[in-house]
């Protein structure tokens, strides 16, 4: 599987440890984030990201921030992206489940490498189990339609 990942400069480090981890699983990983630590912009990096995962260039992504929420909002304005910032690995795994998410997002000024790295396992070893939850996220796909106009 492919990966989307992307950072801040909050987030460097803890990117470059979650890469590394990735990889060790046998993710391909293609890095859209920051590699320094001066301040940028996370919006920039999000939507790196977040076009790679709705083009199919990438099949999920990971984006992280200080604290998940900016460049979640940013992914999200991407046609086709469903984010979810999260801070433990319950709401990743059900962000897939029930959402069909395909980035997670969470913050390095919140969550421990440890705990960064059981959301990223429970988020991509999760999957979507459609029924009703389907007629909820085309409702999610309907709302973009109207304002993505």
């Amino acid at each position: 599987m492919k990966i989307a990942i992307a950072n801040d400069h909050a987030a460097t480090q803890m990117k470059k440890d979650i890469v590394a981890y990735l990889e060790e699983k046998g993710y391909e990983v293609v890095n859209f984030g920051t590699d320094g630590d001066a301040s940028v912009d996370y919006p920039e990096y999000g939507c790196k990201a977040a076009e790679a995962v709705a083009s199919g260039e990438c099949e999920q992504g990971v984006l992280i921030c200080g604290t998940g929420i900016g460049i979640s909002l940013a992914a999200n304005k991407v046609p086709g992206i469903r984010a979810a910032a999260v801070s433990e690995p319950v709401s990743a795994r059900l962000c897939k489940e029930h959402n069909n998410a395909n980035i997670i997002a969470f913050g390095a000024r919140i969550v421990g490498l440890e705990e960064a790295k059981a959301i990223v396992d429970a988020f991509l070893t999760a999957s979507f189990l459609g029924g009703r939850h389907q007629r909820r996220v085309d409702m999610i796909t309907e709302i973009e339609k109207k304002y993505s106009r």
